[in-house]
């Protein structure tokens, strides 16, 4: 496989599709060259997003674009003029006027481009993804070893949802085995849509059923890609502070009340609550950027920041995490990820208050937990 950039030494790992908020650009932009190198971020715009912020991403991290929310590609040709690493995000059911100015964009820049199969939204089986994908090839001038296939199931958020999606997924990674692709990468988001339906003052446990059903597929050689700490489907804002914190095949949930107290209080409390808790990770506020400023507040160092901060610390957290699990051995402990930053935190455990924790029934699993 052809590497994205000159001297490059490792390949992606992990393709997360995100929002272009400032929150998942903020996480990034605190990734070291190590692992951005390890990630190539899906970037779904809309009109008043704010597109500038792509040009300072991390050196050695390459994102894809996708511009299905826009009425044309003028944004990505401009970023592409300034030099920006970015790539194309076609769709399987793209425009052909469209289909030519994307791969124009491709071929002259990094050579390289992502094909997007939507599975709830695009009527593809095996065949019809043929015809679909020879379509796209022809109009855009682009090989199949020139694109990145990318599957994307969408919402998977209990375990009937798990069950009906990987028949599916099984039987469109055997059609990708017939042509020459320089990835296949599975995308599910498992976060739901409603968060503000639970309790708060406690942590709770939700399951990352997009990774259990990547775990189901890991023999077939399929990369790993998800929804970051967002929800594949829109849902209601979240009126607290919260804070969704990845460990393994879980999320902790931690909504702090309003009830009482300053918003410095409520957020310094839930920030010692996370760092007390048991899937706080051994490396500590060194584990990532997320974790130092988690700790800076529980340690009443720094103010309480927004929920861009909260959301932007969360997914910096569930960057390391992610990317320490697809690099982890069988049987071996996961290895700590680089550390970005002008100060390196010892990683000390201040004492709080802890809390157990509480794990609330997902939709759809009989035994009515989630771990």
């Amino acid at each position: 496989m052809a590497s994205a950039h000159p001297g490059r030494t490792a390949e992606p790992i992990y393709r997360p599709v995100l929002t272009a908020g400032r929150s998942e650009l903020e996480a990034l932009g605190h990734l070291d060259s190590d692992s951005a190198v390890l990630v190539v971020p899906i970037l779904t715009l809309a009109v008043g997003d704010p597109v500038d912020l792509l040009g300072r991403l991390p050196a050695g991290l390459t994102a894809a674009v996708d511009l299905a929310g826009f009425p044309d590609t003028g944004p990505l040709l401009g970023l592409l003029r300034r030099g920006a690493p970015l790539v194309p995000v076609i769709g399987f059911a793209e425009h052909a006027d469209r289909l030519v100015v994307q791969g124009a964009m491709a071929r002259s820049h990094l050579g390289w481009a992502v094909l997007r199969l939507r599975l709830r939204s695009d009527p593809y089986g095996p065949d019809a993804a043929t015809g679909a994908a020879e379509r796209i090839w022809r109009r855009t001038g682009l090989m199949p070893e020139q694109c990145d296939l990318l599957l994307d199931v969408g919402e998977v958020c209990c375990a009937a949802d798990l069950r009906a999606a990987e028949p599916r997924v099984r039987r469109l990674v055997d059609w990708a085995r017939r042509h020459a692709w320089r990835s296949v990468t599975v995308v599910a988001g498992a976060m739901p849509p409603a968060l503000p339906a639970l309790p708060d003052g406690e942590p709770v446990r939700l399951a990352r059923w997009d990774w259990r059903l990547w775990q189901n597929l890991t023999g077939l050689g399929v990369d790993y890609g998800d929804y970051g700490i967002r929800t594949a489907t829109p849902g209601p804002p979240e009126r607290l502070p919260a804070m969704r914190y990845t460990a393994d095949d879980t999320w902790w949930i931690y909504r702090w009340s309003r009830r009482g107290g300053r918003g410095d209080d409520r957020v310094a409390e839930l920030c010692r609550a996370v760092v007390a808790a048991p899937h706080w990770p051994t490396a500590g506020a060194a584990f990532s950027w997320g974790d130092h400023e988690i700790l800076r507040r529980a340690r009443g160092a720094a103010g309480a920041g927004s929920a861009t901060s909260w959301a932007a610390w969360g997914f910096s957290h569930h960057l390391a995490h992610v990317l320490a699990m697809l690099l982890q051995p069988s049987g071996a402990s996961p290895p700590r990820p680089p550390y970005r930053g002008r100060e390196r935190p010892d990683g000390h455990r201040p004492r709080g208050p802890r809390h157990g924790g509480r794990t609330w029934p997902s939709r759809g699993d009989e035994s009515g937990r989630t771990g």
